[in-house]
């Protein structure tokens, strides 16, 4: 393309500082150097994850920042010793790498990568290692991606080809919360045919884990959520019971051992609340019980009393489903094109980039599932 090799000016959504609106900026984005490739970002979702970052993780040495890691874009031109990426390919941006040669990327149990940028500044979310500048500042990138611009530069180790006739407006999604919460059901839980399960929160990553429990052929789908609006779309995606914690004088998991003879086969917490993780293990069968922390947070110690550990209950953690992200999204985007992945049913806002700070209010007071922002035409 003509802009191969030449430092391009466009627009991105910075965040100069925690607590404060994005504001859209005329950004410049170097080449892409060695095993670089950089892409032309075409849709991007809004993640919770964004909002953790700007108003709650308060990690100052993180900005500025482009926001930004559900996204997915056409490659606009490779860097030095780039084989597997040509302009033109679609991609997906991964947040997690897979350099395929770490200890991590070679063990089939793990998803994890040596080579990433959250070895070592995951606190922060943030590397500094980044192609961008804006008023003569460097500004970071956002989980290793920064799809909040019209064109970010990547690492070819995190980065998904993706099927040519993807659409990607709705396939970005699969770059984040959609992932992760079908995989944690899929991969981390291993939500068994016949299985009794719960799903705490219903947000996008929430309805995900509903459609990993109902495709692996779970009897009982059992979603839990304050927010009774939720209810109707976690029945379209396969939850069979809906349950409103404020609705009972019991805590939930008695509530949810009185209807299922003792508790669930597997629970999933989908919301990134430490009392509600409690509540999800605590809402498990004892011997067997299964209890998978989905919800990203960082900010507080999380506890449980020994015995349910004791007892026979697992409680485990999954990062963006457990998923191998170049080797995995990829089957994932077939997946939504065969209908085997629902993604339409979680897109309840389109917008362009310019209103992200609209999408980020919807998403802050529980206006939506996902908004997916139009970054730039194809």
């Amino acid at each position: 393309m003509a802009t191969a090799g030449k430092v391009i000016k466009c627009r991105a959504a910075v965040a100069w500082e925690p607590n404060a609106p994005l504001v859209i900026e005329e950004i410049e984005v170097a080449p892409p150097q060695e095993n670089e490739i950089r892409i032309k970002v075409i849709a991007t979702g809004v993640c919770h994850t964004d909002l953790y970052h700007l108003y709650e993780g308060k990690h100052e040495g993180g900005f500025p920042a482009v926001l930004g890691h559900e996204g997915a874009g056409i490659v606009e031109s490779v860097g030095p010793r780039v084989t597997e990426f040509k302009p033109g390919d679609k991609v997906i941006p991964l947040f997690v790498s897979q350099c395929r040669e770490c200890r991590f990327c070679k063990n089939p149990k793990s998803n994890h990568c040596e080579r990433s940028w959250a070895c070592e500044r995951y606190a922060v979310m943030c590397d500094t290692d980044s192609r961008f500048t804006c008023r003569g500042k460097v500004i970071l990138q956002f989980m290793g991606t920064s799809t909040f611009s019209e064109y970010t530069v990547m690492n070819q180790m995190a980065v998904a080809k993706i099927h040519d006739d993807a659409r990607l407006d709705r396939v970005c999604l699969l770059g984040c919360g959609i992932s992760t919460g079908y995989g944690a059901a899929i991969n981390t839980a291993k939500v068994e045919p016949g299985s009794v399960c719960a799903v705490f929160g219903l947000g996008a990553v929430g309805l995900a884990a509903v459609m990993g429990c109902k495709n692996a052929g779970a009897s009982r789908i059992i979603a839990v959520d304050i927010d009774e609006k939720k209810f109707e779309k976690a029945k379209i995606l396969g939850a069979t019971d809906c349950v409103n914690p404020k609705a009972h004088t019991k805590p939930i998991n008695e509530v949810l051992a009185g209807i299922t003879n003792g508790g669930v086969d597997f629970s999933l917490e989908c919301v990134g609340n430490v009392g509600v993780m409690r509540s999800a293990l605590e809402s498990c069968v004892k011997g067997w019980g299964v209890s998978v922390l989905v919800g990203w947070t960082d900010l507080s110690d999380f506890s449980a009393r020994p015995i349910q550990l004791i007892s026979g209950k697992t409680w485990k953690g999954s990062l963006f489903g457990g998923f191998k992200g170049k080797d995995d999204v990829p089957k994932l985007v077939l997946d939504y094109m065969s209908g085997h992945v629902k993604l339409d049913e979680f897109v309840t806002h389109t917008m362009k980039l310019d209103q992200v700070n609209d999408a980020i209010h919807l998403m802050k007071t529980g206006g939506c599932i996902r908004t997916v922002l139009n970054v730039s035409s194809k």
